[in-house]
This record gives structure tokens, C-alpha cells and sequence, in this order.
């Protein structure tokens, strides 16, 4: 099992550095509407849509993406992604809501899957290294997690939304996202770029993507035990659906990237 789980990582890896490196950015935006719609397809049947629902679903998620692209709303995609993962998901978490209806989860999974594929196309525009840099943050977090979970978690994080996880595996991410802000710092280091300087905002933001990570995680995992399911979906051996592998990635990277890309909106809203 976990040698399926890193060949699929390492293809999916390759896969998406070819795209991101390789492809101009209008195709780019197209190709990551892949993943979107498959997203939608699987937040439909973890909702308990039809096969119809759940194949209209997935167009009007893909029609939507056009819609924000051609119009610019990205600023307002963040503000929503914004309340969802600072204010309604922690409540929701914490006061364990089934939200049963289907009318709001059809808004909801839009708030989640559609502010990501923005991120990506806007950090893309930007420069590779941007989203590359920003993704190592949730990938190296639920790396360290898992395997510092496996071998020393005895404490456990939300016994009620994924009793997997534990507070040690939340420990092992915390240092292994610090180690990589040194890294990323001294990498960063040249004439036009003061590693002093950035050093507490970086870290910052690392605390702040790795708590979103990790409320990312806990919500998909509380959403597959309201449907009672293991895996979003089987499209990817070792690893379940495509929102497994992107779960942590839908709460980070809008926020992440609304702060780096809209600095000025926040602190006038702030």
C-alpha cells in the first residue's frame, strides 16, 4: 500500500511540474480544470447527487471558472474562500453539523473547489516557483504528519472527524514546515532579497497555511464520515479520490494567495 502511494505521488509530481514549467498560462488555467471538475464530481457523490447531478455539477463548476477568469471576480472568490475557512468551518467543526441539505451543499462545494483552481491560475501568472513553493508548505505538513503520526501519535487530534490523526503528527508538521522556511530563506538569499527582513512574515505565513491544512484535512474527513465513506473517490491507487490529494490544498492556497497577491485589500479590510 504505501508503495503504491509514493509511485502514484511521484507520477502525479511529474505530472504537475511538466504543466507547471511547460505549459503557457492560459493552458495552464484549462488544465487545471481537470482536477476541478473531477473534485466536483466527487464532492456530488459524497453529497449523494444522481450521476446526472453530479455530472451537471461538475460543468457548472469548469462554467463558473470561465465565468470568474473572464470577468476578474478572483478578489471576491478569496473574500468567500476567506469566511468559509476562517469563520464557518471552524464552527462547523466544532459544533459538528451534518448539514444534510443538498442546496447547501451544492454552494459549498463551490466555495471549496473553486477559490483553489483561482489560486492556482493567479499564482501561476506570477511565476512556477510561486505555486511550487506555496504547495511544498501542505505537502511536507502532511508528509511529516503522516509518518511522525505512524510512529509516535498516541494523542489524538479529533477523535470524532478523523481519529487518524494526533497531536504528535501535528508536532512533527510544525518542525518540518520550520525546517523548510530556513531552507526556503537561504535559498531566497541575494542582493534583492533580505533574509532578515522576510523571515518573520514567511514564518508567519507558514503557521497560518499549516492551520489551514490541517482545518482542511479535518473537514474533508468530516464530510466522508457524514457520507460514511473512506475516500473521496479510487481515480488515484494509494491514495482514494482527487480530494483527498487536494484536500488541505483548497484551504491554504486561496488564503495564501489572497494575502500575498492582495496585501493591500487585506489590510484595508483589517
Amino acid at each position: 500500500m504505501l508503495l503504491k502511494r509514493i509511485l502514484t505521488a511521484a507520477l502525479l509530481l511529474i505530472g504537475l511540474l511538466a504543466c507547471l514549467f511547460l505549459l503557457p498560462d492560459t493552458l495552464w488555467a484549462m488544465a487545471m480544470l481537470v482536477p476541478l471538475g473531477i473534485g466536483a464530481l466527487e464532492w456530488g457523490k459524497l453529497s449523494g447527487f444522481s450521476m446526472a447531478a453530479r455530472a451537471s455539477y461538475a460543468l457548472a463548476n469548469v462554467v463558473l471558472a470561465g465565468v470568474v477568469y473572464f470577468f476578474d471576480l478572483s478578489v471576491w472568490i478569496y473574500l468567500a474562500a476567506l469566511m468559509l475557512w476562517l469563520l464557518f468551518v471552524p464552527l462547523w467543526l466544532a459544533a459538528g453539523w451534518q448539514l444534510r441539505s443538498s442546496w447547501l451543499r451544492v454552494p459549498l462545494g463551490v466555495l471549496v473547489l473553486l477559490p483553489l483552481w483561482v489560486a492556482l491560475v493567479e499564482l501561476r501568472e506570477q511565476g512556477p516557483w510561486w505555486v511550487l513553493l506555496l504547495m511544498g508548505v501542505v505537502w511536507i505538513a502532511d508528509t511529516a504528519a503522516y509518518f511522525t503520526g505512524r510512529r509516535f501519535g498516541k494523542h489524538k487530534l479529533a477523535p470524532a472527524i478523523s481519529p487518524g490523526k494526533t497531536w504528535e503528527g501535528v508536532i512533527g508538521a510544525i518542525i518540518a514546515v520550520g525546517v523548510y522556511g530556513v531552507i526556503v530563506l537561504a535559498v531566497l538569499r541575494g542582493p534583492r532579497f533580505d533574509p532578515y527582513a522576510w523571515a518573520l512574515p514567511i514564518m508567519m505565513l507558514g503557521v497560518v497555511m499549516l492551520y489551514l491544512s490541517i482545518l482542511g484535512d479535518l473537514f474533508e474527513s468530516w464530510v466522508k464520515r457524514l457520507a460514511n465513506v473512506k475516500d473521496s473517490g479510487n481515480i488515484l491507487p494509494g491514495h482514494g479520490g482527487v480530494l483527498d490529494r487536494i484536500d488541505a490544498l483548497t484551504s491554504t492556497l486561496p488564503i495564501a494567495a489572497f494575502i500575498l497577491l492582495h496585501a493591500d485589500l487585506l489590510q484595508r479590510i483589517l
